[in-house]
């Protein structure tokens, strides 16, 4: 059951999201790239909303301008655009630390916010990060080309000349886009990375975070058969290790 589902309101930007179960927090970074929002976890191989929502508070949030959030487009977003929704929203719920699960770009997004505000995050669980694989740029900004015609469309306010530096911004970088090497080598926060193995999440990208990051496991194999309940019950036992 859903307990809360409000609008985190900051100037022109309004977050949507929901809030499930109770206990520690859990905040999910969905995937679904730009149009990260909750109701991509319903097509991912476990929805961590019904997995988890028993133990713990699960906060599953729409990123902004994806399913029901909204917010302006400039040329200077980036990255930091959305961390700033992101720990806005763990601000306004009271929740001074947490755990996170992001999938897909949400890999990204939590390893952006580790960076930020290491304190804030018990554990990240990072499922099938995206990351440049030396071959597969053109196909993030393919993705971000897509999802901007329809904003467009749908929104007169978006201005054209702002697209283009917002995708470099979002793309141009190497690694998981979001942040460098050294900042996943020197992260303090314990990771639990389920590998990649397609273009949008090359299976190199989950390896190397594995061997950077002080304190990461990685689990090879976990979308199908009997390898993906073993894997949520390792995400499960990893949450649990890790919660204070």
């Amino acid at each position: 059951m859903v307990s809360r589902m409000p609008t985190l309101r900051r100037g022109d930007i309004s977050i949507e999201y929901q809030v499930h179960g109770g206990g520690y927090p859990l905040l999910l970074l969905a995937p679904g790239g730009m149009r990260s929002s909750a109701s991509f976890w319903e097509r991912a191989p476990f929805n961590p909303i019904t997995e988890f929502a028993r133990q713990y508070r699960v906060i599953a949030m729409d990123q902004r301008n994806a399913g029901g959030s909204r917010a302006p487009v400039s040329g200077a977003d980036g990255w930091h655009s959305y961390a700033e929704d992101q720990l806005a929203l763990l601000d306004e719920l009271k929740v001074e630390r947490c755990h996170l699960h992001g999938g897909c770009i949400g890999g990204a997004f939590a390893l952006a916010l580790i960076a930020r505000a290491p304190e804030r995050f018990s554990a990240a669980v990072l499922q099938q990060p995206i990351g440049y694989s030396g071959t597969n740029r053109q196909t993030f900004y393919e993705l971000f080309d897509g999802w901007a015609a329809e904003l467009k469309q749908a929104r007169p306010d978006v201005s054209a000349e702002a697209l283009p530096p917002f995708r470099s911004n979002m793309y141009d970088g190497d690694f998981v886009f979001s942040v460098s090497r050294e900042s996943v080598a020197t992260s303090p926060v314990p990771l639990l990375v389920l590998r990649g193995n397609d273009v949008y999440h090359p299976a190199p990208i989950s390896e190397e975070i594995a061997h950077l990051a002080p304190h990461a496991e990685l689990i090879h194999d976990w979308k199908t058969g009997e390898d993906l309940p073993r894997a949520v019950a390792r995400v499960r036992e990893f949450l649990s290790e890790h919660t204070p």
